[in-house]
């Protein structure tokens, strides 16, 4: 606990976390992988398909580190966080809580893949170390944000407590380029939406949000110029599979984790749902540059599946805070579980999109123009 004149600044220690970098929407996990795969990955030797060029051009453009000098606070952020009280303030933490650990846990994974390829593959080591430095600068600015609060998280304890899952370069790959993209596309879709409607603007840090989201967009366009220079990632039938996998994986996620916390998208007079399938169908169109195969997310049946595992999901987390013996709470969430399960395998085995270097416009799949998810 440290004070600051009469108010009290409490450290928050982060909670424990499992392992996947899908942006703020998912669960985060510190990768273990096999760095002589990954090394191998980044050898033109090994691997002749990569575009040094295009490397060393994206090298460059985070040399020049275009947002240097945006990540500056004024006044208005701590008269801001003093008007949000109560509820709307308890709710509006929780998102910089969160916000916080998506990118301190981003900053750890790049800088521990830029030590470990330094010597191997130097010019990807030093855009691993230089997206840290973005990632880094992001968590600095949030938990900045969060001492308008009076509240600050513990970064030390997350980077000594953290718990290792083991996970394949290709599929670290596939997660993080998902993870980017998908963030990218998060952060403009809410910036549009306050430009238009400056009254729901709460607090400043939503007008950072433009400049922002081009470093996720930055970070994206490095690990697609990754993909494709392993044809192997993209062009066979596992590829396909694993790329649905991931997509359905991080929609899901998002629309789930979203839904539980409706509010803080309603306080910025936001409609949940809609923004959602906003973001769904644009990361997917942008996925569908790269990937092999994408979810339809046009199809009506996509979200119908996700509407059955969000009330199944809801109903699960109404019995785990009820009174019930862990026996009863267990019976009672089997057929939830059956249930979710179930639509979970119906998307996975729906009719997928061919993408990647098939030509396809996404559109054309059951596309309602009046569809609400073009609201921004």
């Amino acid at each position: 606990m440290r004070s600051r004149g009469s108010d009290h600044k409490t450290r928050r220690p982060f909670g424990k976390l499992t392992t996947f970098l899908f942006s703020d929407v998912v669960l985060f996990f510190y990768n273990k992988t096999d760095f002589d795969e990954m090394e191998q990955l980044f050898s033109t030797e090994i691997n002749p398909n990569l575009d040094e060029s295009e490397i060393f051009s994206i090298l460059n453009e985070f040399r020049d580190d275009f947002n240097q000098k945006h990540f500056v606070r004024n006044d208005e952020f701590k008269a801001a966080a003093d008007g949000i009280q109560g509820e709307q303030r308890r709710i509006f933490i929780e998102f910089l809580e969160r916000s916080c650990t998506a990118e301190f846990s981003g900053f750890l994974l790049y800088k521990e893949l830029g030590r470990r390829l330094k010597k191997t593959a130097p010019t990807v080591a030093e855009i691993f170390t230089l997206m840290s430095r973005d990632e880094a600068r992001h968590a600095g600015f949030l938990n900045k944000a969060m001492s308008d609060f009076n509240l600050a998280l513990d970064l030390g304890f997350l980077t000594k407590n953290r718990q290792y899952t083991f996970f394949k370069p290709k599929f670290i790959m596939y997660a993080t380029y998902l993870s980017e993209k998908i963030g990218y596309w998060r952060y403009i879709s809410i910036y549009r939406h306050l430009q238009a409607n400056p009254d729901d603007q709460l607090y400043p840090i939503f007008k950072y949000f433009e400049n922002w989201c081009q470093d996720e967009n930055r970070h994206g366009d490095f690990f697609s110029a990754i993909l494709k220079a392993r044809p192997e990632f993209l062009n066979d039938t596992e590829a396909k599979l694993w790329s649905r996998f991931f997509c359905l994986s991080v929609y899901v996620t998002m629309y789930l984790n979203d839904h539980s916390r409706s509010e803080f998208y309603e306080s910025l007079g936001m409609d949940t749902t809609k923004f959602n399938m906003h973001v769904i169908h644009q990361t997917n169109k942008t996925t569908a540059t790269i990937f092999p195969q994408v979810i339809d997310t046009y199809n009506p049946a996509f979200k119908a599946g996700l509407d059955g595992m969000l009330a199944a999901n809801q109903k699960m987390a109404a019995i785990s805070k009820s009174d019930d013996s862990d026996i009863a709470k267990a019976l009672a969430k089997a057929p939830l579980l059956a249930t979710f399960a179930a639509e979970l395998v119906k998307l996975m085995i729906m009719k997928p999109v061919d993408s990647g270097s098939v030509d396809t416009n996404l559109e054309d799949h059951h596309m309602d123009v009046n569809d609400p998810a073009f609201m921004y």
